[in-house]
């Protein structure tokens, strides 16, 4: 949170769950590692406990900002909406809204200032190196905006993009899900609730060529499969109902 939000804000969290979810994702490689180990040429043929935790997966997520302190003994600020070390990467305003763009260095740099019509950064002392843009980053980056705010976000995806620049809108989640590339990604699939009817559910991001994963069915209500699961554990239906009549399950 000390790195996330504008300067001088505050801790700020982030949108989503990330220590719930890369907590997951970091167990689920640890599993498929544990898994090459049993199976490979030479290895165990044993299996072992994998495990990690919120907390563990927080700090290696927080990748290189954590590396700034490792290494030189540096407690990385908050940067806001624009890159902590590469400058000019981040969002600057545009005629009609916000664009991200990443231009921090060699060719993308200088072709970035040309396309924008601000040749002339090229030739500030200032910013001749990465580190001179990175020490004067407030300065240059308010240059820049001055630039992006010329035209609308859709003529910088268009001119930069076709140059090799990394350059992208902001959007909210509605317009998120609309965007065409999104929408022929398919990552919103359809399945038929029993109570809510045809729902919409974000299907795994992980595509496979021979076994595509796919959307069977929407999460279970509370209990909804209590008589499968614990059935196949030795509990009979009359436990089951007595469990269910005294508000175990």
């Amino acid at each position: 949170m000390s790195v996330t939000g504008l300067p001088g804000q505050g801790p700020v969290r982030v949108g989503v769950p990330i220590a719930d979810l890369s907590a997951g994702m970091y167990l689920a490689i640890g599993v498929l590692v544990a898994i090459v180990e049993r199976d490979r040429p030479g290895g165990s043929g044993r299996g072992q406990w994998v495990h990690t935790s919120l907390l563990e997966a927080q700090i290696a997520m927080l990748d290189f900002q954590a590396t700034r302190w490792t290494m030189d003994g540096e407690v990385p600020p908050q940067a806001g909406n624009h890159h902590p070390t590469g400058i000019p990467m981040g969002t600057f305003p545009s005629a009609d809204g916000l664009v991200n763009i990443a231009a921090p260095s060699g060719a993308k740099w200088r072709d970035f200032c040309r396309l924008i019509g601000a040749e002339h950064l090229l030739e500030h002392p200032d910013y001749a190196s990465a580190k001179g843009r990175s020490a004067h980053r407030d300065q240059l980056n308010a240059e820049v905006a001055t630039y992006t705010a010329k035209q609308p976000t859709a003529h910088w995806e268009n001119v930069l993009n076709e140059a090799g620049i990394p350059c992208g809108p902001v959007l909210s989640i509605d317009q998120t899900f609309a965007d065409p590339q999104v929408r022929h990604l398919g990552l919103a699939q359809p399945v038929e609730h029993a109570a809510l009817g045809s729902i919409n559910i974000i299907r795994n991001a992980v595509n496979l060529s021979r076994t595509p994963s796919r959307l069977a069915r929407p999460a279970p209500e509370r209990g909804e499969h209590n008589a499968e699961v614990l059935g196949a554990v030795g509990v009979s239906a009359a436990e089951l109902d007595a469990l269910a009549a005294a508000g175990v399950i």
